[in-house]
């Protein structure tokens, strides 16, 4: 470039270069020059109406295409609003860009209006914090930004943005596009792979993580029916494997089958890729014992700190997902696998597991008959999104997940996510059918963001399940504290008319007749719509009640 940009122009353009297509923002008068500049620019901008919600809608792009989301805030409180989702991309391992707009730099220092130190604030939960002083720089952090976020294990990048370095000009060359570097295994590690996979009697896969896509996934799904492997999907990563594909086996999630869980423990060999097994599905941990496990794990993972930071490996192989299941999807056994019976019956367990016909719950509103609903009349590849609470595991137990890019689900467990992350997919992919599961407590997280969803005319469906209380914790009391019920009650709006209020569809649900029609109707209006499901407070999980909680913690004191 030959001619002056000011900083807002120079960072616009840099956005382009590195293939952004949307973004997402709550305006600040700290980054005025980005706006100004994006006026004229091919980004599509969605204006969202809290910075939290901006930023889940971000990293659900990310989630669903492996490319940075991005979203821009302003400073302060703005910045803190949008730390929810900065946190679930770290956890979550997804490539985030969030810009912030900062003070002058003759103010920095001075405590002055709404400043912060992004790197005291961001520090413990972004890959990288950087504050951009010089226009002229913004081409190579901004490069780098995108290179750190996606590499070995992706995450979170913060970048300050001081507002008169924006309106400050430069001459300068735009930086060339990323690229993503992918990690390949050896021949000597495919080779040692295959003899382990020979000797074992008792094998089990374990899929999760980040980097992944739909071709290695489809890849991968060859090799284990080539070699006749259960697999199973870390918690909240149930899009990795089809729900139909014959080795399929169930997820480690919240309230795992029990089957499955000891079929795990009983494993000779455990391969893990693109995962860590942190907490959750692991089982607090317990799943496999730390630091030596004692099934032999072969862990596969972009990232090589992550290779015996917790699980010592048996075999460790420093591979991306997808060139790890471009590699395996060529192997094919010696001879046939002595596990084909075992594999057979863990996919049965996993099909009684997951059927909705006979769960009964208290109430006219039955979720397993509501859930069989939805897999009769929704499209396979549906994305379903959810936040946190007992409410998901309606979806992540009997929705079976059959399209990759289907699921947004936060594994950080941050309450508010589903509708932020439903916004996030219709946007990106208007075609597809997005739905939103979530509950009262957790849909009020965000639920400003449904003017968002009519804003733009976003028809997404909002399941939304109230049993006036936030029930996860109730649940918990209930265990820990019977009978002491403590800050957990709500009392509600009547959401039908909140959806109509906003400009968008909403449905009143009371029994199980009335959730197909209403359903229908919804999908019909054209419109982003509620679906106001008002649940049993008794129906706390698909298997157990808050009273028989209470009474087996009595029993038990």
């Amino acid at each position: 470039m030959t001619s002056p940009r000011t900083g807002g122009q120079i960072l616009v353009d840099q956005l382009i270069t590195h293939g952004v297509k949307q973004l997402f923002c709550v305006p600040g008068e700290s980054f005025l020059a980005v706006l100004d500049a994006l006026h004229d620019a091919s980004i599509d901008v969605t204006v969202c109406r809290q910075e939290g919600g901006a930023t889940m809608m971000a990293e659900a792009q990310g989630k669903l295409t492996g490319k940075p989301g991005v979203s821009f805030v302003t400073r302060g409180p703005g910045a803190t609003n949008a730390a929810a989702g900065v946190h679930i991309a770290h956890q979550d391992s997804t490539p985030l860009l969030l810009f912030v707009g900062h003070v002058a730099r003759d103010a920095l220092g001075r405590e002055a209006f709404q400043e912060l130190d992004y790197g005291a604030v961001f520090g413990t939960m972004a890959k990288w914090v950087v504050q951009i002083d010089d226009p002229a720089r913004v081409p190579e952090l901004v490069s780098r930004a995108f290179h750190v976020a996606t590499s070995g294990r992706p995450g979170p990048v913060v970048i300050a943005l001081p507002e008169d370095m924006l309106t400050e000009a430069a001459t300068v060359a735009d930086a060339q596009p990323y690229a993503v570097t992918e990690t390949h295994p050896g021949a000597a590690q495919l080779a040692e792979l295959q003899q382990r996979l020979s000797q074992a009697q008792r094998p089990v896969v374990i899929l999760g993580g980040s980097r992944w896509s739909e071709k290695a996934a489809q890849q991968f799904a060859d090799f284990a029916a080539a070699f006749s492997l259960p697999v199973y999907c870390s918690f909240r990563r149930q899009m990795l494997m089809s729900a139909e594909h014959p080795c399929y086996a169930g997820d480690l999630g919240l309230g795992a089958n029990p089957r499955m869980l000891e079929r795990i423990r009983n494993a000779d060999l455990v391969l893990l890729v693109g995962g860590r097994l942190s907490e959750v599905p692991s089982q607090g941990y317990e799943l496999l014992a730390i630091p030596q496990p004692k099934q032999a794990l072969v862990h596969v993972h972009a990232d090589a700190d992550e290779l015996g930071k917790l699980y010592r490996p048996a075999q460790g192989i420093h591979a991306t997902p997808q060139a790890f299941a471009e590699a395996v999807s060529t192997l094919r056994p010696a001879q046939t696998p002595a596990w084909q019976a075992e594999t057979k019956t863990a996919r049965e367990d996993f099909l009684r597991w997951s059927d909705p016909a006979p769960i009964r719950i208290p109430g006219p509103l039955q979720m397993g008959e509501v859930m069989q609903h939805l897999r009769e009349v929704l499209p396979a590849d549906t994305i379903f999104c959810n936040g946190a609470g007992n409410f998901a595991t309606w979806v992540h137990r009997f929705w079976p997940f059959r399209s990759y890019a289907s699921q947004l689900a936060p594994t950080s467990g941050s309450m508010g996510y589903g509708l932020p992350a439903g916004v996030g997919a219709k946007r990106l992919w208007p075609q597809r059918e997005v739905v939103v599961f979530a509950g009262d407590g957790d849909f009020m997280m965000h639920g400003q963001e449904f003017a968002t969803a009519v804003q733009y005319g976003l028809p997404i469906i909002v399941v939304l399940l109230d049993n006036a209380m936030y029930g996860t914790i109730r649940m918990h009391q209930e265990k820990h504290y019977p009978g002491r019920i403590s800050a957990t009650q709500l009392k509600n709006p009547d959401f039908r008319g909140y959806a109509e209020v906003f400009g968008g569809h909403g449905e009143r649900v009371t029994s199980t007749e009335e959730f197909g029609p209403a359903l229908a109707r919804a999908r019909a209006s054209g419109k982003p719509a509620i679906l106001h499901c008002l649940l049993d407070p008794e129906a706390i999980t698909p298997g157990s009640t808050l009273q028989s909680i209470r009474k087996a913690a009595l029993a038990a004191s």
